[in-house]
């Protein structure tokens, strides 16, 4: 995992305030400890007393993350007059960040350009192993069925060049 963010910034998720983190491969967002304000007049009109009783820290407090590769799409939505909610979709499970107008262009652009894989170094969706040259035959013909996987587009040229290797190795 990368350890440097593309971008960060503050977020409500879930009427929580958080820090998100997004990286190339992944979306990570924390929620610190903290008392609500339901939780602190509750403890001001009990004289302190259920703040002993319930304790001070949040139970909503700790960390997430969504894979890159898990993401389906990502939708902006107004929310009231300052606010946009970008809803991210993943295996099932929409997330809302809020945040300000300004900054949901931004988070959106660089979260579809993760999906896309339009970022250097970026998680891509994989694809399925390419096909292997039949082992029964010449090393020649070998090659030459590698050499077509890598014309028709199935293997890449690094791909290509480590079987090859391979297979002359085994000369």
């Amino acid at each position: 995992m990368s350890s440097t963010p593309l971008m960060t910034f503050k977020s409500h998720i879930e009427g929580k305030n958080a820090d998100v983190a997004i990286y190339q491969d992944r979306i990570e967002w924390s929620r610190p400890r903290g008392m609500s304000a339901k939780k602190l007049t509750a403890g001001l009109l009990t004289g302190g007393a259920s703040l002993l009783a319930t304790g001070v820290r949040s139970s909503d407090a700790g960390t997430e993350m969504i894979p890159v590769r898990n993401i389906a799409s990502v939708v902006t939505k107004r929310d009231g007059l300052m606010f946009t909610k970008v809803v991210v979709v993943a295996s099932g499970n929409n997330i809302d960040f809020r945040v300000p107008h300004d900054a949901a262009p931004r988070i959106k652009a660089l979260l579809t350009d993760l999906i896309l894989g339009r970022i250097p170094g970026a998680e891509q969706p994989t694809a399925a192993p390419a096909p292997a040259p039949q082992s029964g035959g010449t090393p020649v013909e070998q090659l030459r069925q590698l050499a077509e996987l890598r014309d028709a587009g199935i293997l890449s040229d690094e791909e290509f060049t480590t079987k090859k290797a391979e297979i002359l190795a085994r000369m």
